[in-house]
């Protein structure tokens, strides 16, 4: 089974992410494995405070999950896995793609800003042409109706 990696983060444009990974996954009778990544910076303090801020950062990640994971089941009859990893964004989701064989695109989502697509869209962009898999990058803006026509 081929599956669709996304990452799971506070941006907006995120959700276009996983609207689309879901659908094209539905479609094409694929999964879907969702991917969040703590920074290591998020706990340089006493070990104890580290631990406990870890905790609640995996509280909230498993939140989240659990809204898109709901949508998935509900609305594209795909059934998402979680996977949580600490440590650099761009160095996590490689280590994920080499470590997962069944992952065949990468989706992420482009900010619609005059500032740029994001900083993991464009970290990711240049180490594109030595990736094992295809990235799709989805702008952040696309309504549903067109994510639908396009998937």
């Amino acid at each position: 089974m081929r599956k669709f990696l996304v990452v799971l983060d506070d941006s907006r444009e995120c959700l276009n992410a996983m609207r689309f990974a879901a659908m094209r996954a539905s479609k094409s009778g694929g999964g879907v494995a969702i991917l969040s990544i703590i920074p290591p910076e998020e706990f340089n303090h006493w070990i104890g405070v580290g631990d406990i801020m870890r905790e609640e950062a995996r509280e909230r990640i498993h939140a989240h999950f659990e809204v898109f994971a709901k949508w998935m089941r509900d609305k594209q009859g795909v059934d998402p896995e979680l996977v949580i990893r600490e440590g650099d964004p761009v160095n996590e989701i490689l280590a994920q793609v080499r470590e997962d064989t069944e992952i065949g695109v990468l989706v992420l989502g482009a900010a619609a800003d005059k500032k740029g697509p994001g900083p993991l869209v464009t970290q990711m962009s240049r180490s594109a042409g030595s990736l094992p898999i295809p990235v799709t990058i989805v702008p952040g803006d696309l309504s549903k109706e067109r994510l639908e026509a396009i998937t």
